[in-house]
């Protein structure tokens, strides 16, 4: 009796507190004058608790008891960072990592650009995925230009959406503002070291045959499209690439800017619910793979057929972050 009253109070004693350190991975070493919030998650969605200040060497903490799951935020230059606390886990001790901020790439860049056409009867699915690598110890922030821009075309409208995934987290809904050029749109979501994901979504309409035209805006990056077996790209400066192997996805390359393509037959990537309706979810059904060094040419059809390998896990992974809207 007298060793289980010891553990529970160990275990109160773990749960009764929440403190940490605060440690700058730019410098390696502990950062003062971060705040820091603690924020209890539920399906109602998240809750601000209690902020403090990290002191100067780094320490932060706070006296509330955690309630469930627990984010431990610290916001640094700008920018959020975030600790998960689960139940039963300590919650004494840690080690909440920012980075300092810089509004220039650096070593970031954008190593993939996807987009895949889906034609569905009177609709064409439009899905982009951008993928940003960052190797270095800075985070890329630009509130003024954004760190991702798009194409988009005004039949678009209220069908367009855009998620952000950063490294180690989950899809989160972002918006999505014009950046002066026509039918361009920018997004303000920062690209901490490891690599982010951002999906575009929308629809318009169409009938096969169709056109659709659109526009490469990454930079260095090439840009290739992938269409549901059953469905041929017709246009200038399109070269076929190759199929993905399991679902028979053809994937081209897009040698100009500013292209235009013929869009023969119709068919969808994924399968459609019972009842025959598409899923109104705003991303591809997957997520791009995590994909390492440098992007070169050689290696653009292989990494298109990895990142259509992952067909439904997007979507699952989506919905398994309630009250997560617009948090970075």
């Amino acid at each position: 009796m007298r060793t289980a009253l010891l553990l529970l109070l160990a275990a109160f004693v773990l749960q009764a507190a929440v403190d940490g350190t605060v440690l700058n991975g730019s410098t390696g070493r502990p950062q003062a004058g971060v705040s820091v919030t603690l924020v209890s998650v539920s399906g109602a969605g998240m809750q601000p608790q209690a902020s403090v200040t990290s002191d100067p060497a780094g320490k932060f903490r706070f006296s509330e008891t955690p309630q469930g799951p627990t984010l431990v935020q610290a916001s640094h230059q700008g920018v959020t960072y975030n600790l998960m606390v689960q139940p039963g886990t300590p919650s004494t001790g840690l080690t909440v990592q920012v980075y300092n901020a810089s509004t220039r790439p650096g070593a970031a860049k954008v190593i993939e650009d996807v987009v895949v056409l889906e034609p569905l009867g009177a609709e064409l699915s439009v899905r982009e995925n951008v993928i940003w690598q960052n190797g270095g110890k800075e985070t890329f922030h630009d509130p003024a230009a954004g760190t991702l821009r798009f194409h988009a075309p005004p039949e678009a409208k209220d069908t367009l959406r855009v998620s952000a995934t950063a490294p180690n987290g989950l899809p989160l809904e972002q918006a999505a503002v014009p950046a002066g050029p026509r039918n361009v749109f920018k997004v303000d979501f920062p690209i901490k070291p490891g690599d982010t994901t951002f999906e575009v979504g929308y629809r318009v309409p169409f009938s096969s045959p169709g056109s659709f035209s659109g526009r490469a805006v990454q930079k260095d990056t090439p840009l290739r499209l992938a269409v549901p077996a059953g469905v041929v790209l017709k246009g200038e400066g399109l070269e076929l690439l190759g199929q993905e192997p399991q679902s028979k996805a053809s994937i081209y390359s897009v040698k100009t800017a500013d292209y235009q393509v013929e869009i023969v037959g119709t068919g969808s990537m994924g399968t459609a619910p019972a009842g025959g309706a598409e899923d109104s979810g705003s991303g591809l059904d997957q997520i791009l793979p995590r994909v390492y060094g440098s992007a070169y040419a050689i290696l653009g059809l292989a990494l298109v057929i990895l990142a259509l390998g992952f067909i439904l896990l997007y979507r699952k992974k989506a919905t398994a972050s309630p009250g997560s809207r617009n948090r970075r």
